[in-house]
């Protein structure tokens, strides 16, 4: 057998199993595994590392207009250029529909802002304004190209749908094969509390973290979940930062709903102390949901290790320190007008090596899962996030004895920032391949602007998810009535 690219003398890591042996690449696709594979027109010596799925990032905003009209500061080249350095070999970040747009134009405008990637990629569609003709015919129109997955938001005024609009989008997802995710943080309760701190003259960066309370996030977690259980539908709980909301997830997964979660690296690495830095600095910290404290930070690890999230993902939402970004509304903005979120895209996958595998909290398995094979099977992606015959080589080499000192260059964005400045970290990625071509080696780029290419994506991955049926809804129990 030919090959164009053979990776020998490495250990292959998957989600299932870790053994030592060789990869043969052809035309793109992982043609043969074995102990020892001769020949390749390219040979590259793998001892001593991992070789692994390329990273998948399912939670990344790149060239996407917030609600209130902020530009994140990276767009599709210099996104997948930053992914690519971390790790990943494909990502799906978000593309936004706002109020009065069609889902139509929404996808006709990020195709032209992803023609510029280097890695393969697919979008999670945001839904703001669900009028009829958006669920009847441009939702099933979009399904029927393979962007299987789409956002709702529970919190912020401008895209909060409600709970009716929530259980109207969850029953078109059901019909369709989709998943529908959703950031839960109650809006009512959040601002109640920036009134309260309004009336006090407390603005500083370090009350934004005060504003969004844990039980906001927890209430509105279960919500969704009831919301998502009466019709059945699955549902994606993104960036899950409480210990309550862990709970949640984990005793509703247990009982067999169609649930699946994600926590984030800032939520595992970052407190809200870091929002109170001299000046404006805590500005830099800014997410929604904030940040938490230590306590936190060690049940989530103890989450990821039980199996509580499919994931670990950078909610990538990059606003550089400066008047284009974080500072639009000027330096001296209260924090509600500052710019929501931070960079994290290259970051994400080191530092979950790092205190993750490295440190003994997960394992090189969990790694991969957390990582890529999850999310190929949350979000459909069914050449993806495996190493076997007949998938695409999207594979990423690690070094998992480098040491490493997180700086904001390294992280090959278009940001000015981290806030992973000065991480100590353990483990990197050496060589990263999307489709068989390698995309990033020993830290030189290798990838063309717009080599990447759109996936098309199958329906949810439900095994092993039974769901649940609501009596009311059940023609069994409710008098005949055929309601579903």
């Amino acid at each position: 057998m030919q090959f164009d690219t053979v990776i020998h003398g490495g250990t292959i890591a998957t989600a299932d199993y870790v053994a030592r042996g060789d990869i043969g690449i052809r035309d793109g696709r992982i043609a043969a595994l074995a102990e020892t594979l001769t020949g390749g027109d390219r040979r590259i010596d793998a001892g001593g590392r991992i070789v692994m799925p390329g990273g998948i990032e399912a939670h990344a905003h790149i060239a996407q207009e917030s609600s209130s009209g902020v530009m994140s500061a990276d767009d599709y080249l210099s996104g997948s250029v930053s992914a690519a350095f971390g790790g990943n070999s494909s990502f799906i970040p978000f593309a936004a529909q706002h109020r009065g747009q069609s889902v139509d134009d929404v996808i006709a405008t990020y195709d032209a802002r992803a023609a510029r990637s280097v890695i393969d990629y697919s979008y999670h569609l945001i839904i703001s304004d669900p009028a009829p003709e958006v669920l009847e015919d441009q939702l099933p129109r979009a399904f029927e190209r393979g962007i299987t997955s789409f956002k709702v938001f529970m919190t912020y005024d401008l895209m909060n749908l409600g709970d009716g609009g929530m259980l109207d989008i969850l029953t078109v997802a059901r019909e369709h094969g989709a998943i529908t995710m959703v950031h839960a943080e109650n809006n009512d309760m959040v601002k109640w509390m920036n009134r309260k701190l309004a009336d006090k003259g407390l603005t500083a960066p370090k009350y934004h973290a005060i504003s969004r309370p844990e039980l906001a996030e927890e209430e509105a977690i279960n919500r969704a979940i009831q919301l998502a259980k009466l019709v059945d539908a699955p549902l994606f709980i993104v960036h899950v930062s409480t210990i309550g909301g862990a709970e949640i997830v984990r005793r509703e997964k247990f009982n067999g709903a169609k649930l699946f979660a994600e926590t984030c690296p800032q939520y595992l690495a970052l407190t809200r102390e870091d929002l109170d830095r001299p000046g404006v600095e805590g500005a830099k910290y800014i997410c929604s949901p904030p940040l938490r404290d230590h306590a936190t930070q060690d049940a989530l690890w103890h989450h990821i290790g039980q199996g509580t999230f499919e994931s670990v993902s950078s909610d990538h939402a990059p606003y550089r320190f400066d008047e284009t970004g974080k500072f639009l509304n000027g330096r001296d903005a209260p924090y509600p007008k500052i710019a929501n979120g931070m960079p994290g895209i290259a970051a994400r996958l080191p530092y979950l090596f790092s205190e993750g595998v490295a440190k003994g909290r997960i394992t090189l398995e969990q790694f991969v899962a957390l990582s890529s094979t999850n999310a190929a099977k949350t979000f459909g992606c069914d050449r993806k996030g495996l190493i076997a015959p007949g998938t695409d080589a999207d594979i990423a080499i690690w070094d998992p004895e480098a040491r490493v000192t997180v700086t904001a260059a390294d992280q090959h964005d278009n940001m000015d920032y981290t806030p992973f400045e000065g991480m100590e970290l353990t483990g990197k990625p050496e060589i990263v391949m999307t489709r068989g071509a390698v995309i990033v080696e020993n830290g030189e780029l290798k990838a063309q602007e717009g080599q990447g290419r759109f996936v098309a994506r199958q329906p949810v991955d439900l095994r092993g998810k039974p769901g649940f049926t609501a009596k009311e809804l059940d023609p069994a129990q409710n008098f005949g009535a055929e309601l579903r």
